[in-house]
């Protein structure tokens, strides 16, 4: 959304100047001409220092996924009892808790009034409905069947939430133990190995390899404290800005599928998520070369992003779908089969929603099988880096122990 400054004359010939929103200056002047103002002149402001740094805002409110869920699963209750679509977001609008919501609710609702399809002003907020989610609504618009959309919307993001929660579950868990270690580490190199360096200060022996290794690590990491607080942040920062570009994000993303413990997982994640996906969009009646093109959109991997948008090339040119997915070695030969059955049958939506069932399941196993694993090796690497710290300042005293026994 941008915005504008406009000069206007009203119809008793008064002018009037003012400020407000909207998607580009088109738009700006028909919202004007609605209100039987004559635009005299209109100018889209530059925008300050302060709104050009809104989208890198951390704390800046964000539309939350569970509330798209839950207004989705209430709107098509709401619909499918018969009441008016604007009544509807109306009611809505005045239980919604989460204010960033709630004035995109009331947006939407007047740009109806106003005249726009609900896929059209609802397409104005993409921080809350996503390209699916418009597609979805606008095949309802146009079939008449926007209550049972509705209700297959709002079963998919609830499908999607959950295989979400299982994902954040299984890396939670491994996150919370490093994160304890990492800062007992920190602790023992910052606070602990001082004390002991001036100890061994006295001793006035040379210190054993080990023992030199930690209290440098130590006196670099009290030096040069910012470097090790804003490298890992700088790093983080670059690595996102190179996996935006077209090159770097199909690396990452190649590489990120390989990975020895998480690339399994990874991948049934996004098998399970193109399958219910297309298989909502091809049972709400969106076309189908559209819905591939929303699919590999919200896909969330440049290399399955790829694969997809081939598969739809060959839909193109009059091929199956079945026959790209294979050649691209993305997905199981047991889910290409299955496509391949469901384009023989013609119930392609209903073997999609089975691929999606089956692994949904799948990721369920993976995820706990995940956990198992990742406890004791975090454990291990856990007592090998605090253990080896430990006993780095203890040799030392051991040394000190056996020369006084000898002196003795």
């Amino acid at each position: 959304m941008a915005e504008f400054a406009y000069k206007a004359r009203a119809a008793g010939g008064a002018v009037t100047e003012g400020v407000f929103d909207a998607p580009d200056q088109r738009t700006a002047i028909e919202k004007l001409r609605g209100q039987k103002l004559v635009v005299l002149e209109i100018n889209e402001k530059a925008p300050g220092l302060l709104e050009a740094l809104k989208p890198y805002n951390p704390f800046k409110p964000r539309v939350n996924s569970k509330d798209i869920v839950l207004f989705s699963r209430q709107l098509a209750t709401l619909v499918s009892a018969g009441v008016a679509l604007v009544s509807g977001l109306n009611i809505l609008q005045e239980q919604i808790e989460s204010p960033p919501f709630r004035i995109v609710v009331n947006k939407v609702k007047e740009d109806i009034e106003a005249g726009l399809s609900i896929a059209d002003a609802m397409k104005k907020h993409p921080q809350a409905f996503s390209d699916l989610y418009v597609a979805m609504i606008r095949a309802g618009e146009v079939g008449g069947i926007l209550d049972s959309i509705l209700e297959r919307l709002s079963a998919y993001l609830e499908s999607t939430e959950e295989l979400k929660h299982k994902v954040k579950g299984a890396m939670m868990y491994p996150l919370v133990v490093c994160t304890i270690a990492g800062g007992v580490t920190v602790f023992l190199l910052v606070g602990v190995i001082p004390t002991f360096k001036e100890i061994f200060a006295g001793f006035g022996a040379e210190l054993p390899l080990p023992t030199r290794i930690v209290i440098g690590i130590s006196e670099a990491l009290q030096t040069y404290w910012y470097a090790f607080l804003g490298g890992p942040v700088g790093l983080l920062f670059g690595l996102k800005k190179w996996i935006k570009t077209e090159n770097g994000g199909r690396i990452f993303d190649t590489n990120v599928l390989k990975l020895p413990l998480f690339g399994p997982l990874l991948r049934k994640v996004a098998v399970a998520k193109f399958t219910r996906t297309l298989g909502t969009l091809v049972r709400s009646g969106v076309p189908i070369l559209q819905a591939m093109e929303t699919v590999a959109q919200t896909s969330g991997n440049k290399v399955i992003e790829m694969a997809i948008m081939d598969a739809r090339e060959s839909i193109r040119e009059g091929e199956r779908i079945s026959e790209p997915l294979k050649k691209s070695g993305v997905f199981p030969p047991m889910v290409v089969q299955m496509i391949a059955v469901g384009e023989e049958t013609g119930n392609l939506d209903v073997m999609l929603t089975k691929i999606a069932d089956f692994y949904d399941q799948e990721v369920d196993v993976s995820v706990k099988s995940l956990t198992s694993m990742i406890e004791p090796i975090v454990i291990v690497i856990m007592g090998v880096v605090i253990g080896g710290i430990v006993i780095a300042m203890f040799i030392p005293m051991f040394e000190l122990g056996q020369l006084a026994g000898k002196d003795a």
